[in-house]
């Protein structure tokens, strides 16, 4: 019996000021092409987009849903999705990309908040397409944080994170309005993503990721794969890289030191796990992108312009 081929899960990263982390990507030049990638790929924030032309489809971890013009899509980061428009067409899209619970922390504790499970389930695994004349308030919302981002007017970023405050509310109550039964299972690894997130340098197995979502291990696996499109540890290697690429742009550390505060055991498990996402050593990958906090904080990180078919 032939091996079935390796299914290819790209990592975009976005960096942001620790003063404000959100950025706005837009303009012309974005543009989705007609011809599918074939390439899904995932973030390190949440993911909203506004579709201001033409129409397409977005795959969502092999869940291919339509899109039109005036369309509002979240994404999760931990969702692995893309993009394509219909055949003839090139849609122009708006996109907000944002640490959605550092944007609120100024606020509010993101964990204290009511109904925080809620959040949860927004910003893990957690992925739609609104119509803007279905949901008018999240449209609003959105055009109102790309027009602050654009004026840039006197406290505009507090201004941002209010509007953040009502929109994610406004989702938050979607997301229970929606009765899909996968968006409803996914709420039964959220333990086990937030565990990732928040102790992802840690030695921790398998077994406790299960344990803390009540499942059997192997039930476990098979869920989490199905739900997010790559198995837990791969989901945890694919964390700790992406928590090891901000070091090597933004810290002097050594590779060695860096590989240890991540979570590897040691550095040749660190150099692989690195190449198989990033495709590059961590060294290569570091003098590319360049070392320090003056180092350019879009120019390395995430796409700057719509991916070339």
């Amino acid at each position: 019996m032939g091996r079935h081929s390796k299914t290819v899960i790209e990592y975009r990263s976005y960096e942001f000021p620790p003063h404000f982390p959100l950025r706005v990507i837009a303009g012309e030049e974005w543009r989705i092409s007609d011809v599918p990638s074939g390439v899904l790929h995932f973030h390190n924030c949440l993911e909203i987009g506004i579709c201001e032309s033409d129409s397409g489809k977005m795959n969502f971890s092999g869940k291919v849903v339509p899109f039109k013009a005036g369309d509002i899509t979240l994404v999760a980061g931990d969702v692995p999705h893309t993009t394509w428009s219909d055949p003839g067409c090139a849609s122009k899209w708006s996109y907000i990309f944002t640490d959605a619970e550092e944007l609120l922390r100024p606020f509010f504790d993101p964990a204290a908040l009511p109904n925080s499970r809620l959040l949860t389930q927004v910003l893990h695994g957690w992925s739609g397409i609104f119509s803007s004349a279905d949901h008018p308030a999240l449209a609003n919302y959105v055009k109102m944080i790309l027009q602050e981002m654009q004026t840039r007017s006197l406290n505009y970023e507090i201004s941002v994170r209010g509007l953040f405050v009502a929109l994610i509310t406004e989702v938050m109550r979607l997301s229970t309005e929606q009765n899909d039964s996968a968006s409803a299972n996914r709420m039964v690894i959220a333990p086990a993503l937030t565990y990732i997130d928040e102790f992802y340098m840690e030695n921790f197995s398998i077994r406790d990721l299960a344990d803390a979502c009540s499942m059997s291990e192997s039930h476990f696996r098979r869920v989490f794969r199905e739900l997010v499109g790559m198995g837990p540890l791969d989901y945890l290697n694919r964390t700790r890289i992406a928590k090891a690429c901000s070091l090597l742009r933004m810290t002097d550390d050594s590779i060695l030191t860096i590989s240890e505060k991540v979570g590897f055991g040691s550095m040749s498990s660190f150099n692989r796990h690195f190449y198989e996402v990033m495709g590059t050593a961590p060294s290569d990958w570091r003098r590319a992108t360049g070392t320090g906090i003056g180092t350019s904080i879009l120019k390395y990180s995430g796409w700057l312009r719509p991916p070339t078919p």
